[in-house]
Protein backbone atom coordinates (compact mmCIF):
# COMPACT_ATOMS: atom_id res chain seq x y z
CA UNK A 1 0.00 0.00 0.00
CA UNK A 2 1.17 3.53 -0.83
CA UNK A 3 -0.22 6.05 1.67
CA UNK A 4 -0.67 9.50 0.07
CA UNK A 5 -3.05 11.16 2.51
CA UNK A 6 -0.51 12.78 4.80
CA UNK A 7 -2.43 16.07 4.94
CA UNK A 8 -5.08 14.13 6.88
CA UNK A 9 -2.62 12.57 9.33
CA UNK A 10 0.85 11.07 9.56
CA UNK A 11 2.29 8.12 11.50
CA UNK A 12 4.00 8.88 14.79
CA UNK A 13 7.75 9.09 14.32
CA UNK A 14 9.79 6.59 16.38
CA UNK A 15 11.88 9.42 17.84
CA UNK A 16 8.72 11.17 18.99
CA UNK A 17 7.33 8.03 20.59
CA UNK A 18 10.64 7.44 22.40
CA UNK A 19 10.66 11.01 23.73
CA UNK A 20 7.08 10.65 24.98
CA UNK A 21 7.43 7.23 26.61
CA UNK A 22 8.86 8.32 29.99
CA UNK A 23 5.86 10.59 30.52
CA UNK A 24 3.46 7.76 29.78
CA UNK A 25 5.23 5.47 32.29
CA UNK A 26 7.62 6.50 35.09
CA UNK A 27 7.23 10.29 34.89
CA UNK A 28 3.43 10.25 34.79
CA UNK A 29 2.79 13.03 37.30
CA UNK A 30 0.30 15.88 37.12
CA UNK A 31 2.37 19.03 36.47
CA UNK A 32 0.13 21.01 38.85
CA UNK A 33 0.94 18.72 41.79
CA UNK A 34 3.37 20.07 44.40
CA UNK A 35 5.52 17.00 44.97
CA UNK A 36 8.53 15.49 43.24
CA UNK A 37 6.53 13.43 40.76
CA UNK A 38 4.47 16.45 39.72
CA UNK A 39 7.49 18.73 39.64
CA UNK A 40 9.28 16.34 37.30
CA UNK A 41 6.33 16.53 34.91
CA UNK A 42 6.18 20.31 35.25
CA UNK A 43 9.85 20.61 34.31
CA UNK A 44 9.25 18.54 31.17
CA UNK A 45 6.20 20.64 30.27
CA UNK A 46 8.16 23.88 30.69
CA UNK A 47 10.95 22.50 28.54
CA UNK A 48 8.49 21.46 25.81
CA UNK A 49 6.88 24.89 25.93
CA UNK A 50 10.26 26.58 25.49
CA UNK A 51 11.09 24.33 22.53
CA UNK A 52 7.79 25.00 20.77
CA UNK A 53 8.14 28.72 21.46
CA UNK A 54 11.59 28.66 19.86
CA UNK A 55 10.18 26.99 16.74
CA UNK A 56 7.48 29.68 16.51
CA UNK A 57 9.84 32.56 17.28
CA UNK A 58 7.78 33.48 20.33
CA UNK A 59 8.20 33.62 24.09
CA UNK A 60 7.59 30.58 26.27
CA UNK A 61 4.63 32.35 27.89
CA UNK A 62 3.02 32.77 24.45
CA UNK A 63 2.49 29.02 23.93
CA UNK A 64 -0.83 27.40 24.86
CA UNK A 65 -0.92 23.63 24.44
CA UNK A 66 -4.19 22.35 22.95
CA UNK A 67 -5.80 19.10 21.82
CA UNK A 68 -4.94 19.85 18.19
CA UNK A 69 -5.36 22.32 15.35
CA UNK A 70 -9.15 22.57 15.61
CA UNK A 71 -9.01 23.62 19.25
CA UNK A 72 -6.11 25.99 18.55
CA UNK A 73 -8.10 27.67 15.77
CA UNK A 74 -11.23 27.87 17.91
CA UNK A 75 -9.27 29.40 20.76
CA UNK A 76 -7.63 31.93 18.46
CA UNK A 77 -10.76 33.02 16.59
CA UNK A 78 -13.27 32.98 19.44
CA UNK A 79 -10.84 33.83 22.21
CA UNK A 80 -9.26 36.86 20.55
CA UNK A 81 -12.53 38.14 19.06
CA UNK A 82 -14.58 37.84 22.25
CA UNK A 83 -11.81 39.46 24.30
CA UNK A 84 -11.74 42.34 21.80
CA UNK A 85 -15.51 42.71 22.04
CA UNK A 86 -15.32 42.85 25.82
CA UNK A 87 -12.34 45.21 25.81
CA UNK A 88 -13.10 47.68 23.02
CA UNK A 89 -16.48 46.64 21.65
CA UNK A 90 -14.93 45.27 18.45
CA UNK A 91 -17.44 43.07 16.60
CA UNK A 92 -15.93 42.34 13.19
CA UNK A 93 -13.74 39.51 11.86
CA UNK A 94 -11.99 39.24 8.49
CA UNK A 95 -11.27 35.85 6.93
CA UNK A 96 -11.58 34.07 3.55
CA UNK A 97 -14.10 31.50 2.26
CA UNK A 98 -11.47 28.75 1.79
CA UNK A 99 -10.47 28.28 5.41
CA UNK A 100 -10.54 25.08 7.41
CA UNK A 101 -13.94 24.35 8.96
CA UNK A 102 -12.58 25.11 12.42
CA UNK A 103 -12.07 28.73 11.39
CA UNK A 104 -15.21 29.09 9.28
CA UNK A 105 -17.45 27.55 11.94
CA UNK A 106 -15.83 29.60 14.70
CA UNK A 107 -16.52 32.75 12.68
CA UNK A 108 -20.09 31.61 12.08
CA UNK A 109 -20.48 31.04 15.84
CA UNK A 110 -19.37 34.60 16.48
CA UNK A 111 -22.01 35.82 14.02
CA UNK A 112 -24.79 33.64 15.37
CA UNK A 113 -24.18 33.86 19.12
CA UNK A 114 -22.19 37.04 19.71
CA UNK A 115 -23.52 39.40 17.04
CA UNK A 116 -20.30 39.79 15.05
CA UNK A 117 -20.03 40.78 11.40
CA UNK A 118 -17.75 38.54 9.35
CA UNK A 119 -16.15 39.62 6.07
CA UNK A 120 -15.01 36.74 3.87
CA UNK A 121 -12.55 38.18 1.35
CA UNK A 122 -12.78 36.35 -2.01
CA UNK A 123 -9.87 34.36 -3.44
CA UNK A 124 -8.80 33.98 -7.06
CA UNK A 125 -8.99 30.87 -9.22
CA UNK A 126 -5.74 29.59 -7.69
CA UNK A 127 -7.02 30.10 -4.10
CA UNK A 128 -4.82 33.13 -3.39
CA UNK A 129 -6.15 36.17 -1.58
CA UNK A 130 -5.03 39.70 -2.44
CA UNK A 131 -3.25 41.28 0.56
CA UNK A 132 -4.68 44.70 -0.30
CA UNK A 133 -8.19 43.26 -0.40
CA UNK A 134 -7.70 41.86 3.09
CA UNK A 135 -6.45 45.22 4.32
CA UNK A 136 -9.37 47.01 2.66
CA UNK A 137 -11.79 44.78 4.58
CA UNK A 138 -10.42 45.90 7.95
CA UNK A 139 -12.67 48.35 9.82
CA UNK A 140 -12.28 50.42 12.99
CA UNK A 141 -14.22 47.73 14.87
CA UNK A 142 -12.24 44.76 13.46
CA UNK A 143 -11.31 42.37 16.25
CA UNK A 144 -9.26 39.90 14.22
CA UNK A 145 -7.94 38.89 10.81
CA UNK A 146 -7.67 35.09 10.52
CA UNK A 147 -6.50 33.02 7.56
CA UNK A 148 -4.66 29.85 6.60
CA UNK A 149 -0.98 29.86 5.73
CA UNK A 150 -1.46 26.92 3.34
CA UNK A 151 -4.78 25.48 2.23
CA UNK A 152 -5.53 21.99 3.45
CA UNK A 153 -7.28 20.88 0.25
CA UNK A 154 -5.38 22.36 -2.68
CA UNK A 155 -2.09 23.29 -1.01
CA UNK A 156 -2.02 26.95 -2.08
CA UNK A 157 0.33 29.02 0.08
CA UNK A 158 -0.66 32.58 0.98
CA UNK A 159 1.81 35.46 1.14
CA UNK A 160 1.22 35.88 4.84
CA UNK A 161 3.99 38.43 5.38
CA UNK A 162 2.50 40.68 2.67
CA UNK A 163 -1.00 40.26 4.11
CA UNK A 164 0.16 41.16 7.61
CA UNK A 165 2.11 44.16 6.30
CA UNK A 166 -0.95 45.40 4.41
CA UNK A 167 -3.15 45.01 7.49
CA UNK A 168 -0.60 46.84 9.66
CA UNK A 169 -0.44 49.70 7.16
CA UNK A 170 -4.23 49.92 7.09
CA UNK A 171 -4.98 49.64 10.79
CA UNK A 172 -2.44 49.27 13.55
CA UNK A 173 -3.36 47.08 16.45
CA UNK A 174 -5.60 44.55 14.66
CA UNK A 175 -4.33 41.04 15.54
CA UNK A 176 -3.60 38.59 12.73
CA UNK A 177 -4.02 34.86 13.34
CA UNK A 178 -2.46 32.31 10.99
CA UNK A 179 -3.61 28.70 10.75
CA UNK A 180 -0.29 26.99 10.08
CA UNK A 181 -1.50 23.42 10.61
CA UNK A 182 -0.70 22.31 7.05
CA UNK A 183 2.37 24.52 6.70
CA UNK A 184 4.20 23.12 9.73
CA UNK A 185 7.23 21.13 8.67
CA UNK A 186 7.18 22.52 5.13
CA UNK A 187 7.43 26.31 5.61
CA UNK A 188 8.95 28.68 8.13
CA UNK A 189 6.78 29.12 11.24
CA UNK A 190 8.74 32.06 12.59
CA UNK A 191 6.42 34.78 13.83
CA UNK A 192 9.14 37.26 12.92
CA UNK A 193 9.06 36.11 9.28
CA UNK A 194 5.26 36.04 9.12
CA UNK A 195 4.53 39.05 11.31
CA UNK A 196 1.64 37.14 12.87
CA UNK A 197 0.27 37.64 16.37
CA UNK A 198 -1.09 34.11 16.72
CA UNK A 199 -0.15 30.80 15.03
CA UNK A 200 -1.96 27.44 15.23
CA UNK A 201 -0.24 24.08 14.77
CA UNK A 202 -1.23 20.40 15.09
CA UNK A 203 1.13 17.58 15.96
CA UNK A 204 -0.40 14.78 13.92
CA UNK A 205 0.46 16.49 10.63
CA UNK A 206 4.19 16.08 11.25
CA UNK A 207 4.78 12.89 13.18
CA UNK A 208 3.36 13.56 16.65
CA UNK A 209 0.20 11.84 17.92
CA UNK A 210 -3.35 12.94 17.19
CA UNK A 211 -4.69 15.10 19.99
CA UNK A 212 -1.59 17.30 20.24
CA UNK A 213 -1.31 20.90 19.16
CA UNK A 214 -0.61 24.43 20.25
CA UNK A 215 -1.60 28.03 19.77
CA UNK A 216 1.21 30.54 19.90
CA UNK A 217 -0.39 33.86 20.81
CA UNK A 218 1.43 36.99 21.90
CA UNK A 219 0.92 37.58 25.62
CA UNK A 220 -0.08 41.18 24.89
CA UNK A 221 -3.12 39.96 22.91
CA UNK A 222 -6.17 39.64 25.18
CA UNK A 223 -7.54 36.08 24.97
CA UNK A 224 -10.82 34.87 26.44
CA UNK A 225 -10.43 31.16 27.37
CA UNK A 226 -12.81 28.57 25.98
CA UNK A 227 -12.17 26.08 28.79
CA UNK A 228 -12.57 27.17 32.39
CA UNK A 229 -11.50 25.40 35.53
CA UNK A 230 -8.11 25.12 37.17
CA UNK A 231 -6.44 27.96 35.28
CA UNK A 232 -3.72 25.94 33.58
CA UNK A 233 -1.78 27.36 30.61
CA UNK A 234 -1.50 30.75 32.31
CA UNK A 235 -5.27 30.87 32.67
CA UNK A 236 -5.87 30.56 28.94
CA UNK A 237 -6.77 26.87 28.71
CA UNK A 238 -7.85 24.97 31.81
CA UNK A 239 -7.40 21.22 32.14
CA UNK A 240 -4.61 18.91 33.23
CA UNK A 241 -1.90 19.20 30.61
CA UNK A 242 -0.88 16.30 28.38
CA UNK A 243 2.81 16.33 29.23
CA UNK A 244 3.68 13.44 26.94
CA UNK A 245 1.79 15.08 24.07
CA UNK A 246 3.57 18.39 24.62
CA UNK A 247 6.96 16.65 24.59
CA UNK A 248 5.96 14.75 21.44
CA UNK A 249 4.87 17.94 19.69
CA UNK A 250 8.10 19.73 20.57
CA UNK A 251 10.18 16.80 19.36
CA UNK A 252 8.27 16.48 16.07
CA UNK A 253 8.62 20.21 15.39
CA UNK A 254 12.36 20.14 16.00
CA UNK A 255 12.87 17.13 13.77
CA UNK A 256 10.79 18.66 10.98
CA UNK A 257 12.63 21.97 11.19
CA UNK A 258 16.03 20.27 11.06
CA UNK A 259 15.00 18.43 7.90
CA UNK A 260 12.79 21.10 6.37
CA UNK A 261 15.00 22.78 3.76
CA UNK A 262 16.38 19.62 2.16
CA UNK A 263 13.11 17.73 2.50
CA UNK A 264 11.00 20.48 0.97
CA UNK A 265 13.28 20.78 -2.06
CA UNK A 266 13.32 17.03 -2.69
CA UNK A 267 9.57 16.55 -2.27
CA UNK A 268 8.81 19.62 -4.41
CA UNK A 269 10.80 18.11 -7.28
CA UNK A 270 9.05 14.77 -6.89
CA UNK A 271 5.61 16.39 -6.66
CA UNK A 272 6.22 18.54 -9.75
CA UNK A 273 7.16 15.47 -11.79
CA UNK A 274 4.08 13.63 -10.54
CA UNK A 275 1.78 16.52 -11.49
CA UNK A 276 3.32 16.73 -14.95
CA UNK A 277 2.87 13.00 -15.52
CA UNK A 278 -0.77 13.00 -14.39
CA UNK A 279 -1.58 15.97 -16.61
CA UNK A 280 0.19 14.25 -19.52
CA UNK A 281 -1.54 10.90 -19.17
CA UNK A 282 -5.05 11.86 -17.99
CA UNK A 283 -6.83 14.13 -20.51
CA UNK A 284 -9.53 15.19 -18.03
CA UNK A 285 -7.08 16.09 -15.23
CA UNK A 286 -6.93 19.69 -14.09
CA UNK A 287 -4.58 20.86 -11.37
CA UNK A 288 -6.27 22.75 -8.54
CA UNK A 289 -4.49 25.37 -6.47
CA UNK A 290 -1.62 27.63 -7.41
CA UNK A 291 0.89 26.01 -9.81
CA UNK A 292 3.89 27.53 -7.99
CA UNK A 293 2.83 28.87 -4.60
CA UNK A 294 1.82 25.51 -3.16
CA UNK A 295 2.98 23.13 -0.44
CA UNK A 296 5.83 20.83 -1.48
CA UNK A 297 3.81 17.70 -0.75
CA UNK A 298 0.39 18.53 -2.20
CA UNK A 299 -0.92 17.60 -5.67
CA UNK A 300 -4.66 18.04 -6.15
CA UNK A 301 -6.75 17.51 -9.27
CA UNK A 302 -10.25 17.39 -10.64
CA UNK A 303 -11.17 14.72 -13.18
CA UNK A 304 -14.23 16.06 -15.03
CA UNK A 305 -16.75 13.43 -16.03
CA UNK A 306 -15.89 11.10 -13.15
CA UNK A 307 -16.82 10.71 -9.51
CA UNK A 308 -14.00 11.57 -7.14
CA UNK A 309 -15.12 8.88 -4.71
CA UNK A 310 -15.16 6.28 -7.49
CA UNK A 311 -11.63 7.23 -8.50
CA UNK A 312 -10.52 6.90 -4.88
CA UNK A 313 -11.96 3.39 -4.66
CA UNK A 314 -10.18 2.39 -7.87
CA UNK A 315 -6.94 3.83 -6.57
CA UNK A 316 -7.24 1.87 -3.34
CA UNK A 317 -7.83 -1.31 -5.35
CA UNK A 318 -4.46 -0.56 -6.91
CA UNK A 319 -2.79 0.02 -3.55
CA UNK A 320 -2.90 3.84 -3.51
CA UNK A 321 -4.55 5.58 -0.54
CA UNK A 322 -5.48 9.23 -1.10
CA UNK A 323 -8.50 11.47 -0.45
CA UNK A 324 -11.02 13.77 -2.05
CA UNK A 325 -10.04 16.72 0.14
CA UNK A 326 -10.28 17.61 3.81
CA UNK A 327 -10.61 14.62 6.16
CA UNK A 328 -12.97 16.77 8.25
CA UNK A 329 -15.49 16.70 5.38
CA UNK A 330 -15.02 13.03 4.45
CA UNK A 331 -18.28 11.28 3.63
CA UNK A 332 -20.08 14.48 2.69
CA UNK A 333 -21.90 14.62 -0.64
CA UNK A 334 -21.44 18.38 -0.82
CA UNK A 335 -18.78 19.77 -3.16
CA UNK A 336 -15.72 21.31 -1.53
CA UNK A 337 -16.30 24.85 -0.28
CA UNK A 338 -12.69 25.58 -1.23
CA UNK A 339 -13.14 24.59 -4.87
CA UNK A 340 -16.47 26.43 -5.10
CA UNK A 341 -14.82 29.59 -3.76
CA UNK A 342 -12.17 29.21 -6.49
CA UNK A 343 -14.94 29.32 -9.12
CA UNK A 344 -14.93 25.62 -9.97
CA UNK A 345 -18.42 24.36 -10.90
CA UNK A 346 -20.06 22.09 -8.33
CA UNK A 347 -20.22 19.09 -10.67
CA UNK A 348 -16.49 19.37 -11.35
CA UNK A 349 -15.63 20.02 -7.70
CA UNK A 350 -17.18 16.66 -6.84
CA UNK A 351 -14.50 14.93 -8.95
CA UNK A 352 -11.61 16.20 -6.79
CA UNK A 353 -8.79 13.94 -5.64
CA UNK A 354 -5.89 15.04 -3.42
CA UNK A 355 -2.49 13.37 -3.08
CA UNK A 356 -0.31 14.49 -0.18
CA UNK A 357 3.22 13.15 0.25
CA UNK A 358 5.02 12.47 3.50
CA UNK A 359 8.14 14.18 4.69
CA UNK A 360 11.04 12.09 3.47
CA UNK A 361 9.21 10.77 0.41
CA UNK A 362 11.73 9.86 -2.28
CA UNK A 363 11.86 7.97 -5.56
CA UNK A 364 9.93 8.30 -8.81
CA UNK A 365 6.14 8.45 -8.73
CA UNK A 366 5.59 6.99 -12.19
CA UNK A 367 3.78 3.95 -10.80
CA UNK A 368 1.40 6.17 -8.83
CA UNK A 369 0.72 8.35 -11.87
CA UNK A 370 0.03 5.20 -13.91
CA UNK A 371 -2.41 4.04 -11.23
CA UNK A 372 -4.17 7.41 -11.42
CA UNK A 373 -4.53 7.12 -15.20
CA UNK A 374 -5.82 3.56 -14.92
CA UNK A 375 -8.27 4.46 -12.16
CA UNK A 376 -9.73 7.42 -14.05
CA UNK A 377 -10.05 5.29 -17.19
CA UNK A 378 -11.78 2.55 -15.19
CA UNK A 379 -14.56 4.85 -14.00
CA UNK A 380 -14.80 6.84 -17.21
CA UNK A 381 -13.99 4.40 -20.07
Amino acid sequence: MRYLDNAATTPVRPEVLAAMMPFLTDRFGNPSSHHTVGESAAEALDDARSRVAHMLGMRRSDVVFTSGGTEANNLAVKGIAIAARLGRDARHVVTTPIEHESILESAAHLERVHGFDVTRVPVDAAARVDPEAVAAAVRPDTALVTLGYANNEVGTVQDVAAIVAAVRASARGVPVHVDAVQAAGWLSLSAADLGADAISIAGHKLGAPKGTGALGVRSRIPLEPLLHGGGQENGRRSGTEDVAGAVGLATALELAEAERAADADAVTELRAAFIAEVLRTVPSARLTGHPEHRLPGTASFTFAGTSGEAVLLELERRGIVSSSGSACAAGSDEPSHVLLAMGIPAEVAQTAVRFTFAHGTRGPMDAVAAAVAASVAAVNP
